[in-house]
């Protein structure tokens, strides 16, 4: 007997038909006698419209009144999924992230995890049920409802997998797996049938929208094997695991696009010790995450700063950046929110030199501008021109040898 952890995202509990099309899937692994803990996402679209929903009743939201409502819309479809499974002749029960025991620090909206009990859930396990847990929420170390940010729902069931001693979690969502690239951009996009923890790692953090990013460190970091998969078909997933790419597999697993960061840069910063300091330490504080820096060489005593930001941060970071410069005696800041980043992202750059060379030869030969560069072990990553994205990603995709040979193919065929 397997125990298996299984997370549905908005898409595969959108409406009742598809509600009641994840209990039969549960249902089918819980009579296959295996145990089941199924973490679920909000209703579709849910989420976005407590957010409208709140601003439409104010501009000015505490984040601890923000958090207890978003909550809301886990424990609706938990709730219409026991529901669901009762009616399919399956015992189960629901939890919300607190009643489980996920323990969170007491940062709002973004709250991280620091502990998951889980003693409820493995009582429920052995008297026989199925347990069905809200994701994206916990409890802070000071007993508030928090939230845990964007892609909460797949650390919730990776983290509960962790705890649990699962065998595995299997991450429903409304693609087959793991693409070399995003299918929407790249149609000749190919589906991965492998991934390692690190080459996932490397494209969560670069933009990818399939799994995110806390989820997969979780995952690495206990060993915790996932399969990405469609709600909609029985069509086999991709393996997310610590296994190493053979020689046989491409040196570049995949393209990955995001177009969710903006770009800033403060000007004619004076070149002197802990001027990067000020400015950092004052976003750190924010909890604004900044990924891509880049300091050009000083000129007469002073040098321009750039780096990017979610977008959904740029609020805040705009602020601070403006207060900063004007205590360090910038000439001014600049703001561009019309970028992209585009990532290359592949184990066999540790032993294949001349990537990035073929990667810059490529972006030039289709007119694409490279405004800033990044690279780790197993990524390389250039911000451009938004406008240019499409074009970028995909002359990259067929450079490196990940065309598919056919268009990729949607709306994939209905489970049967």
């Amino acid at each position: 007997m397997a125990l298996i952890v299984q997370k549905y995202g908005g898409t595969s509990v959108a409406d009742p038909e598809r509600i009641r099309a994840v209990a039969e899937h549960v249902a089918f692994t819980k009579r296959h006698g295996n145990d089941v803990v199924v973490v679920v996402s909000a209703m579709g679209k849910s989420t976005d419209n407590l957010i409208k929903l709140a601003n439409d009743v104010s501009s000015v939201q505490p984040a601890r009144e923000l958090d207890m409502l978003l909550t809301t819309g886990e424990r609706i479809s938990m709730t219409l999924v026991c529901m669901a499974l009762a009616g399919v002749g399956i015992d189960a029960i629901s939890f919300t992230g607190s009643q489980v025991g996920i323990i969170t620090d007491t940062v709002h909206t973004k709250a991280k995890i620091l502990e998951v009990k889980g003693d409820r859930v493995r009582e429920a396990l052995a008297q026989g049920k199925v347990c069905v847990v809200a994701g994206f929420q916990g409890v802070s170390t000071d007993k508030e409802i928090t939230t845990l940010g964007r892609g909460g729902s797949d650390t919730t069931a990776v983290a509960l997998a962790a705890a649990l001693d699962a065998d595995s979690c299997e991450i429903y969502t409304d693609v087959t797996g793991v693409f070399s690239a995003d299918p929407r951009i790249v149609p000749q996009a190919r589906k991965l049938q492998h991934i390692n923890f690190d080459e996932m790692l490397e494209m969560a953090g670069a933009g990818s929208k399939v799994l995110a990013l806390r989820s997969v460190e979780f995952a690495r970091n206990h060993n915790v094997p996932i399969q990405v998969r469609s709600s909609f078909t029985w069509e086999p997933g991709t393996w997310v695991t610590s296994q190493e790419p053979s020689m046989e597999d491409p040196i570049i697993s995949g393209v990955v696009t995001d177009v969710s960061e903006a770009k800033v840069t403060v000007r004619k910063v004076p070149d002197r010790p802990g001027i990067s300091a000020a400015l950092f330490e004052q976003l750190a504080d924010s909890n604004v995450n900044v990924d891509m820096i880049v300091q050009n060489t000083s000129t007469d005593g002073n040098t321009d700063i750039s780096f990017t930001v979610p977008k959904a941060d740029m609020k805040v970071a705009q602020g601070i950046v403006e207060s900063v410069a004007k205590e360090i005696g910038a000439a001014g800041i600049a703001q561009d929110d019309a970028i992209a980043k585009i990532s290359l992202v592949g184990a066999g750059m540790k032993t294949s030199p001349g990537i990035a060379a073929k990667m810059f030869r490529t972006l030039a030969d289709n007119g694409v501008n490279i405004q800033m560069i990044s690279t780790s072990t197993i990524r390389i990553s250039v911000v451009i021109a938004s406008a240019d994205l499409e074009k970028a990603a995909r002359s990259l995709h067929t450079a490196f040898g990940l065309d598919s040979g056919q268009s990729y193919s949607a709306p994939l065929p209905e489970r049967k």
